[in-house]
């Protein structure tokens, strides 16, 4: 069985703690949501059927480490636990990019979920499978996608509400991209004491933000 690939590159990482360290991508094709500020949009289309072996060895190929399974949404395709699951048994530190609508309790606990609980702007509020909090360990990472003050007081409820004992340094608010005044975020974090980190994309500011492949 295989699974539908959108793209597999190696770049730097742009966003989460492990940000500004070289990683592989793999970008699985699909997703079950539809955010207004999407930047990849072209992962729902002409996907490319890989098998895991040749999945493995594209990988290889690039000699690095780390290696994040993205989208889309990776959680869709019911192969790709297997994908972690084959690329942690080669020694690889693996990442997985979720938009927490979907169950993350099949996904080995040894990858680092990274979770986005999507907000009111994105058109997508109310679909975050709140028992994923019940799975969720140190190792892994939440995410707010903000672009609006009323997207930041429902993260900042969430946060409060739900994470209180999560290490805030894995709770990550992340401003959509030339959408909203970063240092009106930065104000709103200090001065709730909100137990965050601003998270920008590193790889948007780097090359230009609608360059596939980076």
């Amino acid at each position: 069985m295989s699974l539908d690939i959108s793209e597999i590159f190696y770049s730097l990482q742009g966003e989460s703690t492990w940000a500004g360290l070289a990683c592989v991508f793999v970008r699985l094709s699909g997703c079950n949501l539809s955010c207004s500020w999407c930047d990849t949009t072209y992962a729902a289309a002409d996907p490319t059927p890989m098998t895991l072996g040749q999945i493995m060895d594209k990988v290889a190929t690039y000699d690095c480490p780390m290696v994040e399974i993205t989208g889309g949404e990776p959680l869709i395709q019911s192969r790709t636990p297997s994908l972690i699951s084959a690329l942690l048994e080669k020694g690889y530190q693996v990442l997985l990019e979720t938009n927490g609508s979907l169950s993350i309790a099949s996904v080995d606990p040894a990858c680092t979920r990274i979770i986005d609980v999507k907000c009111p702007l994105s058109g997508e509020a109310g679909s975050f499978l709140f028992d994923n909090f019940n799975h969720i360990t140190a190792r892994d990472e939440i995410k707010f996608v903000i672009g609006s003050r009323q997207d930041y007081e429902y993260a900042a409820s969430i946060i409060k509400t739900h994470l209180g004992h999560h290490p805030r340094e894995k709770i990550h608010i992340c401003p959509v991209f030339d959408l909203i005044e970063l240092s009106d975020l930065a104000s709103w974090i200090l001065k709730d004491r909100l137990g965050a980190r601003l998270s920008l994309q590193q790889h948007k500011i780097i090359w230009d933000p609608d360059l596939r492949g980076v």
